[in-house]
């Protein structure tokens, strides 16, 4: 079967340290080109990996040796880029917050949908191994009932200038990492989850929230503790506490490819630590991504899985007041 051939949007540090390279290992994949808004800034990335340079993402979409994008551009970009890009006819694996608001992600899903393409959220944390790991040990009773879920992901601060702190990009904690933890406690919890309380601290010199936290529920009151932030020590763990014991993840979020993880479980027994397998979360996500448009995948679980979390988002970054 032939390989589903990618163009990326944009020359953004993930894409050149991590997902071009994976897009290259990923089976089922070819990379074809790379577009920037400058010519010589998409020569650089296009002679690294041995790709087409693109003056101009338009110029990328029109290209007919394109079937998918990949987007790592800054937040406040997405929308306008995804649409353009389903109105072309390609498939879209587009890095987290996929956007800002519930309402927008309603639209592009919906144009997703009715082009018969596949729109993706690129939490590549999911396609990581270890998860599926921790999942079985919890249904494997490891800790009992699981009762409360928590989970961090912080960074040092960043340097004047950063995309993560321009507000005309869609820059913030809550949707640069904030939005792994959310995703997380999904996993774990379940689809049947509400936000019971937040807290974001705005930075008035950038006029975006640089810290945050968020009191997410299930309807039986398993409960989900989550923190973020970009004035922090670095940070990227969760943790499950249930009737007869504790789990701990460190590194939960960005492992490199050769980390092994280890698992933390803590009960009356004491501590005992399990070491998992090292995996390339990025390669596994970029062929998810070529096998689910090959071989007809669910096109529509994706799009709810959008909905689902742009809906806890917009919740944390506005929860309604209690009656």
């Amino acid at each position: 079967m032939m390989a589903l051939r990618f163009g990326i949007l944009g020359t953004a540090g993930i894409a050149r340290r991590r997902m071009l390279p994976a897009l290259r290992a990923a089976d089922g994949v070819e990379p074809v080109a790379v577009a920037s808004r400058r010519l010589d800034t998409a020569s650089g990335a296009a002679d690294e990996f041995g790709l087409v340079a693109v003056e101009g993402y338009q110029a990328l979409l029109d290209r007919d040796d394109i079937d998918a994008v990949y987007i790592p551009l800054p937040t406040g970009l997405h929308a306008q880029w995804i649409e353009a890009a389903l109105a072309a006819g390609k498939h879209v694996l587009c890095e987290k917050a996929l956007v800002p608001d519930l309402a927008t992600a309603e639209k592009l899903v919906e144009q997703a949908r009715a082009a018969g393409l596949l729109l993706m959220e690129s939490f590549m944390f999911l396609h990581h191994s270890q998860h599926a790991a921790v999942r079985a040990m919890i249904a494997d009773g490891v800790i009992g009932e699981p009762r409360v879920f928590t989970s961090a992901f912080g960074i040092p601060p960043r340097p004047d200038g950063d995309v993560r702190y321009a507000a005309d990009l869609a820059g913030g904690a809550l949707l640069d990492v904030g939005v792994y933890p959310i995703r997380a406690a999904r996993l774990f919890l379940g689809p049947d989850l509400t936000v019971a309380g937040s807290v974001l601290r705005t930075d008035p010199k950038y006029g975006v929230d640089v810290a945050g936290s968020a009191l997410l529920s299930t309807s039986d009151g398993f409960t989900a503790e989550l923190s973020f932030g970009f004035e922090h020590a670095f940070r990227s763990m969760y943790a499950l506490w249930g009737t007869k014991g504790r789990l701990s993840l460190p590194l939960a979020f960005t492992p490199p490819d050769d980390h092994v993880p280890v698992v933390r479980i803590e009960d009356e027994n004491g501590v005992r630590e399990v070491p998992l397998a090292a995996d390339r979360q990025f390669v596994n996500i970029a062929a998810a991504f070529a096998r689910t448009v090959r071989e007809g995948g669910d096109f529509a679980a994706h799009g709810d899985d959008i909905l689902a979390q742009a809906a806890l988002v917009s919740a944390v970054r506005a929860p309604s007041l209690p009656d």
